[in-house]
């Protein structure tokens, strides 16, 4: 493979990974060499290799064997391994050009983000947040599992923040990027460099801060800075794929911090916010695919089998159209079927016990800390019961797993709930109808 040939292999990627990824990850590697099929890079630490090549190793490879090249697996390579010259630390760069480094995405803005139930408080949060002006709530933390539109959010955000006013000095990175500074200005010894960028911001955004957890020095650097920028009336916006209180190893005090502000839960998504999606992206598509047919009940059994991750739909109906395009076929459940096949089978719904908590606590209008906490009041502890039941029915946690996930009860009490609400459904029918609706809500 010539360095020519990685350089297309590399803007494909550059797609399939993101602006933002890609100029922290993919940018930095240096190809050296195909030979017996290991395609060799270079990189500036052995923290970036081993970072690529468990969140990024798989694309690579699928991309060069893409273009027709015979490997079969990928080695990474320090400077120092490489027996070359070791160069002199570069001076630190400033803000804007590290800004440039971790750089935003054009396609994640505000007007592309379908708004539906399951995450219209967060939708307003961020647009409060976007409107610049005096700090209303700080931090604003946003979370969610992987595929909810968190990033998506915070890209939007500072899109909007620019536009409004580009002199502001907006900075976004991930909490590996921020690690990763942060550890290399310990090694070269530029630790005044690094506070200086990361105090001398107007608005600070950290993606997926649960990285943080269990990295005591790392944590440490975020508390001060976290605390400078709050003394500073600087917006901080924070994102993690669970709440402050549920992420394992990290301090107290950071965990205290983080929710003194505005805490926003990114709900599972709906089958209506689903369809949603894909109908924007359909709008899309058919300007890009000029006279491609799409036939009726496509998209509608596309929200209904793929109900995970937004991103996985979305990847789905790009590949529909790539893909009918090519062959010259219309997009029908046929093509549906042949395309995606494996997406289908992958994306079978999986309902997790949270999300039957949070329909419940939803359905009975009750708080969901309340429906898992220690009270014993009826108004609870009927709702905790059929919660139970349905976690029970729909997935496949033993008892006592169930019972951790309700403030740490014991297995015996999850039985007890279970036994009582089938014996209300044969007795209750408002008990039997509450359960019904709920079950088809899990299922849609």
């Amino acid at each position: 493979m010539t360095n020519e040939l990685w350089g297309q292999v590399r803007e494909t990627l550059r797609g399939a990974v993101g602006a933002n990824n890609y100029t922290n990850w993919i940018e930095p590697l240096d190809f050296e060499a195909l030979t017996d099929g290991v395609a060799t890079f270079n990189v500036p630490t052995g923290f970036i290799g081993n970072y690529v090549a468990q969140n990024f190793g798989d694309q690579i490879l699928f991309h060069i064997k893409n273009a027709g090249q015979p490997v079969q697996r990928l080695q990474f390579s320090t400077v120092s391994q490489a027996s070359r010259v070791k160069p002199q630390p570069a001076p630190a760069p400033n803000v804007t050009e590290v800004e440039r480094g971790a750089s935003l995405d054009a396609r994640f803005t505000f007007d592309t983000f379908v708004v539906g139930k399951p995450n219209e408080l967060a939708h307003a949060a961020a647009r409060r947040v976007a409107e610049g002006g005096p700090v209303t709530f700080n931090p604003l933390f946003l979370y969610g599992g992987v595929g909810l539109g968190k990033t998506h959010l915070m890209h939007a955000i500072a899109h909007e923040l620019r536009h409004a006013n580009p002199q502001v000095n907006v900075l976004y990175l991930s909490a590996e990027q921020f690690m990763y500074r942060f550890i290399t200005s310990l090694r070269d010894k530029r630790m005044m460099d690094f506070k200086q960028l990361f105090r001398s911001v107007d608005v600070l955004m950290v993606d997926d801060v649960q990285f943080l957890a269990g990295k005591d020095s790392t944590q440490e650097e975020f508390f001060h800075t976290f605390n400078a920028l709050v003394d500073g009336q600087k917006q901080i916006i924070i994102s993690a794929d669970r709440a402050p209180g549920e992420i394992k190893d990290l301090e107290d005090r950071i965990r205290s911090r983080l929710q003194c502000g505005l805490v926003v839960d990114l709900h599972p998504t709906d089958y209506e916010l689903r369809l949603g999606v894909l109908q924007s992206k359909e709008l899309y598509y058919r300007s890009q695919y000029p006279g491609l047919v799409i036939h009726s009940g496509v998209l509608e059994f596309l929200a209904h089998r793929i109900s995970t991750n937004v991103r996985v739909l979305e990847g789905a109906l790009t590949r529909l159209f790539a893909f009918a395009s090519l062959v010259g076929r219309e997009i029908d459940m046929d093509l549906v079927q042949d395309c995606l096949s494996d997406v289908i089978k992958t994306s079978d719904r999986k309902i997790t016990i949270e999300e039957i908590q949070r329909k419940v606590s939803d359905h009975y209008n009750i708080r969901f800390s309340d429906l898992i906490g220690p009270k014993r009041l009826r108004v609870y502890a009927r709702p905790r019961q059929v919660a139970m039941f349905l976690a029970k029915q729909h997935t496949s946690r033993s008892l006592p797993e169930i019972g951790r996930k309700f403030g740490g009860r014991d297995h015996t009490t999850v039985m007890h709930g279970v036994r009582r609400i089938e014996e209300l459904i044969n007795t209750d029918s408002q008990i039997a109808d509450d359960v019904e609706l709920l079950r088809r809500s899990l299922e849609a």
